[in-house]
């Protein structure tokens, strides 16, 4: 694509996929349509950058459809003094994006490949206020700090308390959760020490993170 085309497809992405779906916010309007999508999409796939699919990255894993990331973060809404963690760097574009809603973003994947070509988009992107690390957190991510808002990109299959702990009081937590065909987005909110709330987002699919333990569902 030349860069007229890709700035209309860009656009396009903006009216045609993200408004219609209800993702109004402002600011995250603003970070989708500044960041070149196609700078993070493996180059096979630089004509699907803004297309309303999954884009293969490797290993099983996609880059979401634009309009889902549009809603994760809509409905997370990261601040300027909030710091962030993501599960799932994958093509680190859902990082750059959260980075620019937040103050520092802490961006975790179990594939060191995915991270390596992450860290080299991100710096193109001149994006600097995130750490990317290599690790498991199909359990969570025990770093001894509390996140005001988690991203986890890949599904669970059932709902587990591995992140809660991580969470800020009034902290946001955004889930994919069951099997396919179908799989529910929801939004997880700590509103006391040991107080949650549940919100229902919408249905869709991804990936599995790899890893994910099948238990009993919490109860919130």
């Amino acid at each position: 694509m030349t860069d007229v085309n890709l700035a209309d497809a860009r656009e396009n992405m903006i009216e045609q996929q993200l408004r219609t779906w209800e993702v109004l916010n402002g600011r995250v309007l603003d970070a989708l349509e500044k960041l070149p999508r196609e700078a993070f999409t493996p180059p096979q796939y630089a004509n699907l950058a803004y297309a309303d699919m999954q884009v293969p990255l490797g290993h099983g894993e996609v880059m979401l459809e634009p309009k889902v990331e549009g809603r994760l973060l809509q409905a997370l809404d990261p601040q300027p003094n909030e710091r962030v963690l993501e599960v799932g760097t994958g093509s680190g574009y859902l990082t750059c994006c959260l980075a620019r809603l937040a103050s520092h973003v802490t961006s975790v994947d179990i594939y060191p490949d995915f991270t390596a070509r992450a860290e080299d988009s991100i710096r193109h992107a001149g994006v600097r206020n995130i750490r990317l690390e290599v690790g498991d957190a199909a359990l969570g991510w025990d770093d001894g700090r509390r996140y005001d808002v988690i991203a986890v990109t890949g599904s669970l299959p059932q709902l587990h308390q591995g992140f809660h702990r991580s969470l800020a009081e009034g902290g946001r937590l955004f889930l994919i959760l069951g099997q396919p065909p179908i799989m529910e987005a929801v939004l997880i909110t700590r509103v006391g020490e040991d107080q949650w709330s549940s919100e229902s987002l919408f249905d869709t699919t991804a990936p599995p993170l790899l890893g994910s333990p099948v238990t009993r569902e919490f109860s919130l």
